[in-house]
């Protein structure tokens, strides 16, 4: 009788040790483990290159100018498992048209860390012109871009679990002519 009672004790315990053990876990999972979204942040540096290419001597109607901006992609993970993300390509719009591209080379962003990614955006600037609305907003005193870009890649946490994961962003970046400033506003969206 004895041995019974003592098994009963034994396994109430541990039933009781272990759904504390998976209450602690559910709420650390919702709380501090929780993915959080990465911040990224644009920042333009300059003129890179501006080249000129005709399609033709008797018809300049086909000329097209392409220009690269040099720029510094700053990633922010706030997260305690690092992101190891795939090459990858931000398109640049201008009011539904693609005009440009800004190629991602894969990285890997630390766990709570950051990481900036030199790059350089080409834009087809024949593209650009051709829209009607391009002069009228650069008269105006801005012109208004946006960049969609998904990153793919491996969130490890502890360097154990290890899932799959991408991070599609969105940014939105005003130039402004007269004072020749840039703006950008990023959202981004970490899916598991």
């Amino acid at each position: 009788m004895g041995t019974s009672r003592g098994l009963k004790v034994c396994c109430a315990v541990t039933a009781i040790f272990i759904v504390m053990i998976a209450i602690i876990f559910t709420i650390l999972a919702f709380t501090v483990f929780k993915p959080k979204d990465p911040e990224i942040t644009i920042y333009p540096q300059g003129l890179e290159n501006i080249g000129f290419g005709l399609g033709g001597i008797s018809n300049l109607s086909t000329a097209n100018v392409n220009v690269s901006v040099a720029m510094i992609v700053a990633i922010n993970n706030r997260n305690y498992g690092s992101f190891k993300f795939k090459n990858a390509t931000a398109f640049v719009n201008y009011r539904g048209d693609v005009v440009g591209t800004v190629p991602i080379e894969q990285a890997r962003v630390p766990a709570h860390g950051k990481l900036n990614i030199s790059t350089v955006a080409a834009f087809m600037m024949d593209r650009l012109t051709a829209n009607a609305s391009f002069w009228e907003d650069v008269l105006a005193g801005s012109v208004n871009l946006s960049t969609d870009a998904t990153m793919h890649g491996k969130v490890t946490m502890f360097k154990v679990f290890k899932i799959q994961a991408s991070v599609p962003s969105r940014c939105d970046i005003s130039l402004f002519i007269q004072s020749q400033s840039v703006e950008s506003i990023c959202k981004t969206k970490i899916k598991l």
